[in-house]
């Protein structure tokens, strides 16, 4: 498992995300109203507005807020004008970073990103700069249970996978996004429930973080996960399982 899905992991079993839960109804409801303004009301003909819906569901949204932001984004009901951002950077041991971002002032959310950049030991680049090292991917992450492993990567290779990686507890599928809703049909047909599924951000190389640097490394993530325009942040980084570990008890 890549070190940003591992760390991901981690952060999912934090009892921090509970306590932002506010946060998390935030981020998903600018999602689904981005993905309606983008394509339209209706998830059964917009892909990104159905993963969007996917997402709010997952963080316990009510039906009715869902709608809502739905109408926002389709103009059914007013809202605040959104606007995605992208910011790249640099943090210790030369990670790269890319920070997807929604907001209603681009004037206040970039300086606040360049901030945390430097507070924390990286520095914000040009657009482009980190970019080209990554690549648009969908991941989807199960926990086999009494399930053959091998079975559930043979139906995701099937239905379209480019990659199955088999922890000792979870299988990590990794697909382009034209066949990520195949696969993610193809795995829950075998009676198995899907832990999370996201179009992501994946590093084409990855960089070696000692111990020493991947608390840094982890600070800084954090704290631009904690500004409330950030919507995600995707970082190239390898730390070992049990070096992340023991650097993400102490963040």
């Amino acid at each position: 498992m890549s070190g940003h899905s591992k760390w991901a992991g981690i952060k999912h079993k934090k009892a921090v995300v509970d306590a932002r839960r506010g946060q998390a109804f935030t981020r998903a409801s600018r999602e689904v109203t981005i993905a309606a303004r983008e394509g339209g009301g209706d998830p059964e003909h917009n892909f990104r507005l159905r993963l969007a819906v996917q997402k709010a569901r997952e963080v316990n949204m009510p039906t009715d807020k869902i709608q809502a932001a739905i109408d926002r984004g389709t103009g059914a009901a007013k809202g605040e004008s959104l606007e995605e951002l992208r910011y790249e950077g640099y943090g210790p041991a030369g990670v790269a970073i890319l920070v997807d971002a929604v907001t209603d002032n681009r004037n206040r959310t970039a300086p606040a990103i360049r901030r945390v950049f430097s507070k924390h030991g990286g520095n914000l680049g040009e657009s482009n700069s980190v970019a080209w090292m990554f690549d648009r991917k969908g991941v989807i992450t199960v926990r086999p249970g009494d399930k053959d492993p091998e079975e559930i990567g043979l139906a995701a290779i099937e239905a379209g996978a480019d990659d199955v990686q088999v922890e000792p507890e979870s299988v990590e599928i990794t697909t382009d996004p034209a066949a990520f809703e195949d696969v993610r049909a193809a795995v829950e047909q075998l009676g198995i429930a899907v832990e999370n599924a996201e179009l992501t951000m994946q590093p084409r190389q990855t960089v070696a973080v000692e111990e020493d640097k991947a608390a840094a490394v982890l600070r800084l993530l954090e704290a631009l996960e904690e500004d409330d325009d950030v919507q995600q942040v995707y970082a190239n980084f390898d730390i070992p399982a049990d070096v992340l570990e023991r650097a993400s008890a102490s963040v």
